[in-house]
């Protein structure tokens, strides 16, 4: 009998969900145990009862965000220490594994899932109930006498095809409206893990969700999604019906009493497609009168050479019209990007002290180097004191916020984690 085991930390906790919904919507795999197992005793514990019933086979589910791996290897090598059963397959997905399939792998993981999980998981579990070979399943990468093999990717997936959580288990999170980005920033792993292009949950098949939700009693809502404006539109420019036809579907589905958050983490705005309209829309729908702007630095040349599609000014007029509106403004500043200089540091400070006088508020950030993008060999980011102390002035203020000091670290171990 087939287990699934989900190593279920905070780092993957949304992706085990959906991929728990997946499993749960497809006749082949819809009776496999799953089992979430939070921290090294608990998977081992849950690997050992898998394994002690008759024909015991357990698939160990591991995913996690780059600045995670460091600690989520040593996890796995600990877990194995205490168990290391040839029957216990150990196999890891998410965009950090996905951008180093073969660091991963000699981490100790016996299989890469490489993008989406949600149709792979299925053949998975499928395969390993027939006693298949997993290695040679479509998005499969593997050691094979110590040299990586990567099969071809699967074809992406439509979201409406799948739950975005696994209901069964009583698993929830935000539901995802749009996979893929049509910006190619550079700092950002998102259009090379999910694609280059916009793929949107359908509105019904969203207000079929948000209808579940209200059953179960849930009264905040929220979305997920790499930029929020661009609902139901397939390039740059906002498609602003598609943005209402979805807030205002689901608005009537939830009611006026229930609180319905968008443009707000885990979905932000950009700067260009802040307008008077889009806000005047925003403003009737929605619950937040706070919008998560991605401004990333006050310096025209640092924005160019990291492709984000606007320069500064872009940023301050978006602030401006957010406040006129209503809403405040938290603006996101990414410290230490590549070819950054002094100059482009004191720009940036400039732009977040012009910024916070009109009312609004700076998230603050310090560039990691994330695996599969085009600035993963950069160095890690790095904050001058002086810098700092500036910062730290904004934050006493309560002005700035965010973990820009902890990612100073973080980036350090990832670039050591990542070869």
């Amino acid at each position: 009998m087939l287990t699934v085991v989900w190593a279920y930390r905070r780092t993957g906790k949304f992706a085990f969900h959906v991929l728990t919904g997946a499993l749960e919507t497809d006749p082949r795999t819809a009776g496999v145990p799953v089992v979430f197992a939070n921290g090294v005793d608990a998977v081992v514990a849950a690997v050992r009862e898998a394994l002690a019933r008759a024909g015991g086979r357990v698939l160990v589910g591991w995913s996690f965000y780059s600045p995670d791996a460091a600690q989520m290897f040593d996890e796995l090598r600990a877990v194995k220490a205490q168990i290391d059963d040839p029957r216990a397959l150990h196999v890891c997905g998410g965009v950090h594994a996905s951008a180093e399939p073969a660091a991963t792998l000699r981490a100790g993981f016996d299989l890469v899932a490489v993008g989406e999980g949600e149709r792979l998981v299925r053949d998975l579990v499928d395969c390993l109930q027939h006693g298949g070979e997993p290695r040679d399943l479509p998005g499969v990468a593997s050691l094979r006498d110590g040299a990586l093999r990567k099969n071809a990717r699967a074809d992406r997936i439509a979201l409406d095809d799948f739950p975005p959580f696994g209901p069964g288990h009583g698993r929830y999170g935000p539901i995802e409206i749009t996979r893929g980005c049509v910006y190619a920033c550079r700092f950002c792993q998102t259009p090379y893990f999910a694609g280059a292009n916009f793929r949107h949950r359908s509105v019904d098949n969203v207000r079929q969700w948000a209808r579940w939700l209200v059953g179960r009693g849930f009264r905040d809502f929220r979305f997920l999604t790499p930029t929020s404006l661009s609902y139901g539109a397939h390039g740059p420019e906002p498609d602003l019906a598609a943005v209402e036809a979805l807030l205002a579907g689901v608005r009537e589905d939830i009611g006026p009493a229930r609180k319905l958050w968008f443009g707000t983490f885990p979905s932000e705005v950009r700067p260009e497609h802040v307008s008077d309209a889009s806000l005047r829309l925003l403003k009737r729908w929605v619950s937040n009168r706070s919008l998560i702007v991605g401004g990333q630095s006050g310096s025209d040349r640092v924005l160019a050479h990291s492709k984000r599609g606007h320069d500064a000014a872009e940023v301050e007029r978006a602030a401006a019209k957010c406040v006129e509106h209503g809403f405040v403004p938290h603006v996101d500043f990414l410290f230490g990007l590549p070819h950054e200089t002094a100059d482009d540091v004191a720009a940036t400070l400039a732009l977040m002290d012009r910024l916070v006088a009109r009312g609004a508020k700076a998230h603050g950030h310090t560039f990691l180097p994330l695996p599969g993008t085009p600035y993963r060999r950069a160095a890690p980011g790095a904050i001058d004191a002086t810098t700092r102390q500036r910062l730290l002035h904004l934050a006493s203020k309560g002005q700035l916020y965010g973990q820009w000091e902890q990612q100073a670290a973080t980036a350090a171990r990832l670039q050591a984690a990542t070869p």
